[in-house]
């Protein structure tokens, strides 16, 4: 991956279509929320099939959790709805048929020249894209386990959710003061709006 990759550094906010066809952007999709990107090689390997399955039950606890996870693969769009629905995933996909990511991020993985896809990585991101955690998933046992992204999903929540102490000094009087921009899932972009109605 490219050297300037690492934590702390802003991902770059790829636009790309889903298994709909429908173009997103990666911030779009984000959202403000912690995010997991999952980018990997597409619906013929077992071991991409094996790794979405198993972020199934994540996934829905990252729902009730505010968190948000996109996978990207190298697979043109029938080939991406079909991986999507034949692993049960609930999130979007999106693909990358015309391997923008995989040249801009220079993970092309060279020793399968006849798929020609993606080195698997999985990472962290912050709210803004900001890069928390990568993991290189080249080999399968490289790629995080459940628990693994639920502690990073857990430092990141405590990075920026300013309520995830609801019982911290000074909460209570936020609150009690209308100043719900200090708590999710209301935030700035929710009370801005709030304002708009008014």
């Amino acid at each position: 991956m490219r050297p300037d990759m690492m934590p702390g550094v802003t991902f770059p906010d790829y636009e790309l279509s889903d298994h709909t066809g429908k173009h997103r952007k990666l911030s779009e999709l984000q959202a403000g929320d912690p995010m997991v990107l999952v980018l990997g090689r597409g619906g013929f390997c077992p071991k991409d099939r094996r790794q979405a399955e198993g972020l199934l039950q994540l996934h829905r606890e990252m729902e009730v959790g505010y968190c948000r996870m996109v996978t990207i693969t190298t697979d043109n769009i029938t080939q991406t709805s079909e991986y999507r629905s034949g692993v049960g995933a609930h999130w979007p996909f999106l693909s990358d048929s015309r391997r923008l990511v995989q040249k801009d991020l220079d993970i092309a993985e060279y020793t399968d020249p006849v798929h020609n896809p993606m080195i698997p990585h999985v990472i962290v991101l912050e709210p803004g894209l900001v890069i928390h955690k990568i993991y290189n998933g080249y080999w399968f046992f490289g790629r995080p386990t459940v628990e693994e992204l639920r502690q990073d999903l857990r430092a990141v929540g405590m990075k920026c959710r300013p309520d995830w102490d609801i019982a911290a000094p000074g909460l209570r009087a936020l609150w009690d003061q209308g100043r719900r921009e200090h708590f999710h899932p209301y935030g700035k972009a929710y009370v801005e709006t709030l304002g708009e109605r008014d």
